[in-house]
């Protein structure tokens, strides 16, 4: 009767492992915002009267944009806030050294047959790559103590080790992930929503006439243009973290696929006379 056999579930890394619960950075990142609107950007410091009218420094032009600026300033505070995370999430990911040169020094190793260094090595990397190559060996040492199992079943239980084992650790490299990319449309999307109220204000303006109405349509202008530049600017950022890091994932996941190639390729090459 073929011997049944358990996997145990990869070593988690050491580290910085990610926020699991984001919205208490968008919490954070929306009373920074509105703070910084009211009493940095309104202070009357930053106007040339005191009724706020006419501003005196960039700062008060920003504070002219309305209340969708610390709209778009949360969504922006939460790309950069979320972008410090991954870069930290993803660093104990990677491991200690250079990931490419693991890779390789591991398939020498597995071409060597030399597994202790292998496990030296993972030791010494630590990361997803490790923990996810830590599996694979343990299920490969088990199949070779399995009797009864043919050598393409053996191949699959290593194979599904491995697969299994990545997917423990793939919930650590993609989270936060989502939220970052629906901010790219979110910025966007309320950068004109704060464009077509200051436009709103413009054309109330116009249609009121008259020389007095000049400081509502230069308000309003002003608040168009202002929302629509920190809607794109936040998109930018948004849109280079996303793909940075959805790079870096895919990166890591390479070397995944390729170690647990050379793990399941070595196995068969090692015992061919079981065929």
């Amino acid at each position: 009767m073929a011997n049944k056999t358990t996997q145990a579930p990869a070593k988690k890394s050491g580290g910085f492992q990610g926020v699991r619960n984001a919205f208490w950075i968008i919490v954070v990142c929306v009373i920074v915002a509105f703070t910084l609107f009211f009493t940095w950007f309104g202070n009357p410091m930053h106007f040339q009267d005191a009724s706020k009218e006419t501003p005196a420094d960039v700062w008060g032009t920003i504070f002219k944009g309305g209340i969708i600026v610390p709209v778009i300033h949360s969504l922006l505070l939460t790309v950069l806030a979320l972008s410090i995370e991954r870069w930290l999430a993803l660093r104990t990911a990677f491991g200690k050294g250079s990931l490419p040169k693991f890779v390789a020094n591991i398939k020498a190793a597995l071409n060597a047959n030399d597994f202790a260094k292998a496990q030296q090595l993972c030791d010494k990397q630590k990361g997803s790559v490790a923990n996810v190559l830590n599996a694979s060996l343990n299920a490969y040492r088990e199949m070779e103590q399995t009797k009864g199992l043919k050598l393409s079943q053996k191949i699959a239980k290593i194979q599904q080790a491995h697969e299994e084992a990545t997917q423990l650790e793939m919930p650590t490299l993609t989270m936060n992930l989502p939220m970052i990319a629906t901010i790219v449309t979110l910025g966007t999307l309320t950068g004109l929503l704060g464009t077509v109220v200051g436009m709103i204000r413009s054309f109330s303006a116009l249609s009121a006439g008259g020389g007095a109405d000049s400081a509502a349509l230069s308000a309003g202008i002003s608040e168009a243009l202002i929302n629509t530049a920190f809607g794109i600017g936040t998109s930018w950022c948004a849109v280079v973290s996303y793909n940075y890091y959805t790079n870096k994932v895919d990166k890591l996941t390479y070397a995944l696929d390729e170690v647990g190639y050379s793990i399941a390729q070595n196995f068969e090459a090692n015992h061919t006379e079981e065929l």
